[in-house]
């Protein structure tokens, strides 16, 4: 199989298109039955889960997008990457393409804008998951959000981008599987960030001031499954909101559903067949 080395080379047959306020969505979507809702993080795009989309969709109805600033959706021309602005477009989103009540599973920042959902829309879920989340304050940041917070960092950003920097900083995200970062997702990663406007938009959103949420986090009230990394810090989502379930995992990174993706469908496949209120009474 030839390389893949410039995004538009990631376009698919099964690459769809949904126009929010002017802007083109990229998404995939696969599969019959409830929606199931996944949402990368910064810094990377819908194919974080190809693995689990492909064993969800045997059951459900997975929609997956490139959030706005990244992968095939390219910039917001209103350079709005505030997390409630990305919840807002989320639900745009869903109505454009005809879902109302949908799961959603959110990767790091697809966490943080999953339970930003969950408290401004929360008829529209049925049940929440958060994967290595973000949002409480005191989270350590990955090598390359903190340059890009950082003036002398930016111009590094912008004047040293390489593939083989990509390759640094993702092996420095991931755990103890250093094997995951193999050739295709250096290219892939490497694509995206080098997509006209993505690297940019990944300074602007690095450099948006973001409103502490997290004193209304017990509100949320839809079931939710916690999928944590062991080494990975500030996440008290299995705290702060009632009956939720907590996972660890313990030698992953940030990139969970790219590191150990059999642990994650098997999570999810358990949380989204099972009873609601058995999932309460199995929290820990």
């Amino acid at each position: 199989m030839s390389r893949r080395t410039d995004a538009d080379d990631y376009i698919d047959p099964d690459s769809r298109f949904a126009t929010v306020d002017g802007h083109n969505i990229h998404y995939k979507r696969a599969g019959t039955g409830p929606s199931v809702l996944l949402l990368h993080g910064s810094g990377s795009s819908l194919h974080t889960f190809d693995r689990v989309a492909a064993a969800l969709s045997a059951s459900f109805d997975v929609i997956r997008p490139d959030l706005p600033g990244f992968g095939l959706t390219g910039p917001r021309p209103d350079r709005d990457y505030r997390i409630s602005a990305f919840a807002d477009t989320v639900g745009a989103f869903l109505d454009a393409i005809g879902v109302g009540r949908t799961s959603v599973v959110g990767n790091s920042m697809g966490g943080n804008i999953a339970w930003n959902f969950a408290l401004d829309h929360p008829r529209r879920l049925d049940r929440l998951v958060l994967i290595n989340a973000t949002g409480y304050p005191g989270k350590s940041l990955p090598l390359a959000l903190r340059l890009a917070r950082n003036p002398i960092g930016r111009v590094l950003i912008r004047n040293m981008s390489s593939r083989s920097a990509t390759e640094r900083n993702l092996r420095s995200t991931v755990g103890s599987n250093k094997s995951v970062v193999d050739e295709a997702m250096v290219d892939r990663v490497y694509a995206m960030l080098t997509r006209p406007g993505n690297q940019q938009a990944f300074i602007d959103f690095a450099n948006t001031e973001q409103v502490d949420r997290t004193s209304e986090i017990p509100a949320i009230a839809v079931p939710t499954l916690v999928l944590r990394s062991a080494s990975v810090d500030a996440q008290h989502f299995a705290r702060d909101i009632p009956g939720s379930v907590e996972r660890t995992h313990p030698s992953g990174g940030h990139l969970l559903p790219d590191e150990d993706p059999e642990w994650v469908i098997s999570e999810l496949l358990n949380f989204l067949t099972a009873d609601a209120p058995t999932l309460k009474e199995e929290r820990r």
